[in-house]
């Protein structure tokens, strides 16, 4: 008698099918949300993992990239491309429109990712999202293997990791109150060669920064910064 193979999901395919499982999750529980694009690799996978969430009807959220204005070319080329592709409406929440009105105040070494969270929360109240996909890992650092799948933020913006709710066999709880809102992190689980296995497996296109080629470079404080025009060499 033959004897039937046992059927065996692979790892990447079971990480794909939670994800996929809790964006069709939030769909289900609420009414505004939006997806956290910004052209890096997270994100990237992310938009894919929606893509197939829906098929074959079109994405039913905007994506929203918190633009810092310090932006490569080759990201925001392909960031526009992209979402032209899928037919997917774009919400820009910019920086430097945020220093120029005086939400926000540059500081003085001109790195501007600290002050990406009063505007992206800014974002947030004007369109009423009240869930955000974010490309947030547990294994990138401590703080981060905190975070629940659905992780609560407060009319502030504020999260209290104490105060997370227990996600017990995948249940996940999307009650909030109005002005409240819900991070949702489909990609927990994975790691980041998780991540570079499925963009292989998929055959996802990058944007062309991420491949490697000759440029010019400055080494500060032990780190090398690509020199461009917002990084520009100094005198000697």
């Amino acid at each position: 008698m033959s004897q039937t193979k046992p059927y065996r999901v692979s790892h990447l395919d079971a990480l794909e099918a939670e994800s996929i499982f809790v964006m069709r999750e939030v769909m289900a529980e609420f009414e505004r949300p939006v997806l956290l694009f910004s052209g890096g690799k997270d994100s990237i996978v992310m938009l894919r993992l929606a893509e197939k969430a829906f098929a074959p009807a079109r994405i039913p959220f905007p994506v929203m990239h918190v633009d810092t204005g310090h932006n490569f070319p080759e990201v925001l080329e392909y960031r526009d491309r992209r979402v032209a592709s899928l037919g997917l409406n774009l919400v820009v929440a910019s920086v430097q429109e945020a220093i120029d009105t005086g939400l926000v105040r540059e500081l003085p070494d001109g790195t501007r990712n600290r002050i990406q969270t009063p505007v992206l929360l800014a974002a947030v109240e004007k369109y009423r999202f009240d869930a955000l996909f974010g490309g947030a890992r547990r294994d990138e650092e401590k703080a981060r293997a905190k975070e629940r799948m659905f992780s609560f933020r407060d009319e502030f913006g504020q999260w209290d990791p104490k105060n997370q709710r227990p996600e017990l066999w995948a249940l996940y709880n999307g009650r909030h109150h109005p002005g409240e809102s819900i991070r949702v992190f489909p990609l927990s689980n994975w790691t980041e060669l998780d991540v570079w296995h499925y963009i292989a497996k998929e055959n996802i296109p990058l944007p062309g920064i991420y491949y490697a080629h000759d440029r010019e470079v400055v080494e500060r404080n032990g780190m090398f910064y690509a020199v461009n025009e917002f990084i520009r060499l100094r005198d000697g």
